[in-house]
């Protein structure tokens, strides 16, 4: 039986690809238009995977699909082959954050590994937000502060429209010839990181954000 080998946001992608297949279905298209909106997703969804084995690919494919039952089996299937996030202890996260006395960390035990493109869990009480990430093999934390928005906004992680915060953080970057040289950063991210998680599709602005805000 091949490895666990399929990501969170992976497995993302590849739900918004049957749901567009899905919807093509339903509005009655030709059967030329389907077959082609199939072929493209069927193409996107092995892109994902360049260095997939052969049993992988064979799983993947999803052209021979039809109905809506035999794309739940699919998606039940792929699902069992989900790389879970790292497990980490609240004494590794608390080392990621050394300077926040007060940390207050998320129940550890109820997070659902399986579903976890990035950790991250506010604290009200200091309106902060914290995200956690493997980036690059290594564990890495940031903490923002963070404004609620009065109006539903796009999601800089994960591409929706939803319930957002302003959040910011402060880089780690300096300027050999300006020691108090300090750059900070604000995007639009989801309030619920837990619904962040099942939406996102492409960690591309994630690493980005993290990158720069570490001074990497």
């Amino acid at each position: 039986m091949t490895e666990k080998f399929i990501k969170n946001e992976q497995l993302n992608f590849i739900k918004k690809q049957i749901a567009l297949i899905k919807d093509s279905t339903k509005k009655n298209v030709a059967p030329s238009v389907l077959a082609a909106v199939i072929d493209l997703a069927n193409a996107k969804i092995l892109d994902l995977f360049p260095n997939a084995a052969l049993d992988q690919q064979e799983m993947l494919d999803l052209s021979g699909l039809k109905t809506d039952h035999e794309y739940e089996l699919y998606i039940e299937r792929l699902t069992a082959f989900l790389l879970p996030f790292p497990r980490i202890t609240e004494q590794q996260l608390k080392k990621m954050f050394p300077k926040n006395k007060k940390l207050k960390l998320p129940d550890i035990s109820k997070i659902n590994h399986s579903q976890l493109t990035y950790l991250s869990w506010n604290d009200l009480g200091s309106n902060k937000k914290f995200i956690v990430y493997e980036l690059d093999g290594k564990m890495v934390g940031i903490e923002c502060k963070f404004t609620p928005a009065s109006k539903n906004n796009i999601c800089s992680f994960c591409n929706s429209f939803g319930k957002v915060a302003y959040f910011t953080t402060v880089t780690k970057a300096k300027k050999s010839k300006n020691p108090d040289y300090y750059k900070a950063i604000g995007n639009f991210i989801c309030v619920d990181s837990s619904e962040c998680n099942k939406k996102i599709t492409n960690i591309e602005y994630l690493t980005t954000f993290l990158n720069d805000s570490l001074g990497m």
